[in-house]
């Protein structure tokens, strides 16, 4: 079992490639994480993380990571992802993401309202929503991504 993170930070990238995954590693350089794993987690905050403004991790780490990305290759689509995570008094904290065919305003938008809806369901009190998001406008192969990596 890994251990629990204490500490987490929201990141968000766009970029091109010449395929489809040069672009999505394109973006994750763009997002600050390029060089490390991502190991794809759920959307569960642990009690008590910290957030930190940049992650800072050497080369190959493996870092959990809740993430939403799109990729295309439709020359002019407009492309975008986002990332939210709400936070509670004394509780765990809820992450939420969204990739999609529309603008980075859009996708942001949909992720606080998905926070918000998560919190009501679990019926906790939301304190704090942090929210991240990017567009990007395919010209060959276009990527974009968001994420919340936990560490």
């Amino acid at each position: 079992m890994l251990p629990t993170p204490k500490r987490f930070t929201l990141c968000a990238g766009a970029a091109e490639g010449s395929h489809k995954l040069n672009a999505f590693d394109n973006a994750l350089l763009e997002a600050g994480i390029g060089n490390l794993n991502l190991l794809k987690v759920s959307s569960i905050l642990p009690p008590g993380a910290q957030y930190v403004e940049k992650l800072q991790m050497p080369p190959g780490s493996l870092i959990p990571t809740a993430y939403g990305s799109i990729v295309s290759d439709q020359a002019g689509e407009l492309i975008s992802a986002a990332v939210g995570v709400g936070l509670g008094k004394d509780t765990f904290g809820v992450i939420m993401e969204y990739s999609g065919k529309c603008s980075r305003v859009q996708a942001e938008d949909m992720i606080e309202e998905m926070v918000r809806e998560a919190f009501r369901t679990r019926k906790l009190q939301l304190l704090r929503v942090m929210v991240k998001g990017v567009e990007h406008t395919v010209s060959q192969a276009g990527c974009a991504f968001a994420g919340v990596a936990l560490w």
